[in-house]
């Protein structure tokens, strides 16, 4: 999958939720509004919330897809990652609210009666956005992106808030008022889980954070399987949006030519590219292998 294909995948998976989430979020303050449901008016006013956290990525996306330029000479992929913690942040402040909203309704103790209309939203939302965190996921982990990964959990996020509205709105129309804020503030803690799983994940890549250890194996395994490789000595790998960047150190007979090192260099090169299409470059140095040597950091 060439370049373009994979953030045109991208971005049609954003625009679908994007659409789904516009016809929820109208629904849901409707049904909440005339369904006399306070819970479900709410889980409407998340879904506008979750308008910025799309946009944002489909921006970020845009921002990721442009190629390396002089002021940015390995890309501009880091855009995906940005937009995954503003997600993050997003699904946080939407827990944070939600428990807070929870505790001051339990405080006042007047719990409206909700209409079945209501119960019917909660339901729709939940199946709907379970199946949109399950397609977004899929694309998201085929093509590795960190910001389209980030708006599959937001909407796995939305389907176990709505799950907790349910519980509470059905509690409330047969009338347990109480259910209501009880099944949301609970809900808000599995939310805040998910807020910080995907705030770890994308800091971790900001911060230049090690790929799967079976991505650096398998790395590691064809660049030593190429003839005139004695050893790989070092590899780092460092992820960038949608794609991973490889630096590379082996280990080579000392009285090979520059020439022929270049030539079997560029053979790892295009083994690595053949085998992961989610590599988008590699960096090799090459040192002698019959001379112990230190490298030179200040890291």
């Amino acid at each position: 999958m060439n370049r373009e294909e994979r953030f045109a995948d991208a971005e049609r998976v954003i625009r679908i939720g994007f659409w789904f989430n516009a016809v929820l979020m109208i629904m849901k303050l409707a049904c909440g509004y005339f369904g006399n449901s306070e819970a479900v008016f709410a889980d409407g006013v998340e879904s506008a919330c979750d308008f910025i956290a799309i946009a944002t990525v489909l921006i970020a996306l845009r921002i990721g897809k442009r190629p390396l330029d002089g002021t940015h000479p390995y890309g501009h992929g880091r855009a995906e990652s940005i937009a995954a913690i503003i997600v993050s942040l997003l699904i946080l402040l939407t827990g944070a609210g939600i428990l807070v909203r929870s505790g001051f309704t339990v405080l006042r103790g007047t719990y409206p009666a909700p209409e079945l209309i209501a119960v019917l939203a909660a339901v729709v939302t939940i199946g709907v956005k379970e199946i949109l965190y399950r397609f977004s996921m899929r694309v998201g982990s085929r093509l590795e992106s960190p910001s389209l990964l980030a708006i599959a959990k937001d909407h796995r996020k939305d389907a176990v808030t709505s799950i907790a509205t349910l519980v509470g709105v059905c509690g409330a129309f047969f009338g347990i008022g109480i259910m209501d804020p009880l099944a949301a503030g609970l809900t808000s803690l599995f939310i805040f889980h998910i807020g910080y799983q995907t705030f770890r994940s994308a800091a971790h890549d900001l911060m230049d954070g090690r790929p799967s250890e079976s991505l650096i194996t398998g790395i590691r395994l064809l660049a030593e399987a190429v003839e005139g490789v004695e050893h790989v000595h070092e590899i780092r790998a460092r992820r960038s949006g949608q794609y991973v960047i490889v630096d590379l150190k082996l280990d080579m007979d000392p009285e090979m030519t520059v020439k022929r090192s270049h030539e079997i260099s560029t053979h790892v090169k295009k083994s690595i590219f053949k085998n992961y299409g989610n590599v988008g470059d590699v960096m090799i140095h090459i040192n002698p292998h019959d001379e112990q040597h230190k490298d030179l950091t200040r890291l």
